[in-house]
């Protein structure tokens, strides 16, 4: 995909060098991504979104692509996380924006709109829920006693294990299997078996993502490694421990969630409960928009992107 008039620039949020993608004058948009992604996964919703008149910015988070992976583990928190977003809405100039979020994008966005929410004027995330702090339960402890130690939560878990299994894979075939699942079924992999399959075996790509668009990632990541994105998995539950204040805290600014409903996290038991049957609203109160996408799966934004812009534009042009 050609870039056009995206322009690039670093900037100093929270005392690390952070790379920014950006376009358009008008509102700020902050696009958040999620995991195996960079700024690149908002690639489209940057240029509809400028021609709508706004300015979107899309930065990679820390451990991600061009911006700053600081070496400790525990830098990865969500207070390190949600502190470089405020530093950066603070470096545009900007008392208040608009946020979406997808994926760990999502999450984040979620506690930057409990830890700060004047910083936020309305929020649309993809595909991963708001989660209230349980405090009878850590995070991995769900998971592990949901799907087992081969979910890849899980198993991302141990330092250098998933990297090495990264490494074995390769990182543009690696990145092509995780951009193309397509299952609602939850995503595991037994160790020593790489995600699944042979490491050699490589495949069609779905129609919406080009060898173009995975030579970028590839080239990303094979400059910045894996170990950065992982750690935000590893500090799961530190975060649910630095949360604790915030237990079941609920979302008090106008919110819009999308899912596809061949996404993962949508088929995690109790979540379609959750959503439909008023749970939902009692923890998010102004909840103004849910949609279901039909046949979509995890990476939504990129699967549809014209559909999503439109989205997130028929939201955010009501404030």
């Amino acid at each position: 995909m050609e870039e056009g008039e995206i322009k690039h620039r670093t900037v100093m949020a929270n005392g690390i060098r952070m790379h920014v993608a950006e376009k358009g004058e008008g509102p700020v948009v902050l696009l958040l991504h999620g995991f195996p992604e960079l700024w690149y996964s908002w690639r489209h919703q940057i240029h509809g979104l400028a021609a709508l008149g706004y300015h979107a910015v899309a930065p990679d988070f820390r451990g991600y692509g061009d911006t700053e992976a600081p070496p400790n583990p525990s830098s990865y928190s969500i207070f390190h996380i949600v502190a470089d977003l405020i530093s950066l809405i603070d470096s545009l100039s900007q008392d208040q924006v608009f946020v979406v979020g997808h994926d760990w994008g999502a999450m984040v966005a979620w506690d930057l709109c409990t830890l700060k929410p004047d910083k936020v004027k309305a929020l649309v995330n993809l595909s991963v829920m708001y989660s209230p702090r349980n405090p009878n339960q850590k995070p991995l402890d769900f998971y592990m006693n949901v799907f087992g130690e081969d979910h890849y939560i899980c198993r991302f878990q141990e330092h250098g294990v998933a990297e090495a299994e990264f490494a074995r894979v390769g990182t543009r075939l690696l990145l092509k299997k995780l951009f193309s699942y397509h299952q609602p079924a939850p995503h595991v992999f037994p160790k020593g078996k790489a995600l699944g399959g042979s490491p050699h075996k490589d495949f069609e790509l779905p129609p919406w993502l080009s060898e173009e668009d995975i030579q970028y990632y590839a080239t990303k990541f094979e400059k910045s490694g894996f170990t950065g994105a992982l750690n935000y998995y590893r500090c799961m539950n530190l975060n649910w421990e630095l949360m604790a204040p915030w237990t079941r805290f609920p979302i008090k600014l106008p919110v819009k969630f999308i899912v596809g409903d061949l996404d993962l996290t949508y088929q995690i038991p109790g979540v379609k409960n959750y959503i439909h049957k008023g749970h939902y609203k009692r923890d998010v109160p102004f909840l103004q928009d849910l949609v279901i996408m039909e046949g979509v799966g995890h990476f939504i934004n990129q699967v549809k992107p014209n559909e999503i812009t439109n989205h997130i534009y028929e939201f955010i042009s009501k404030f």
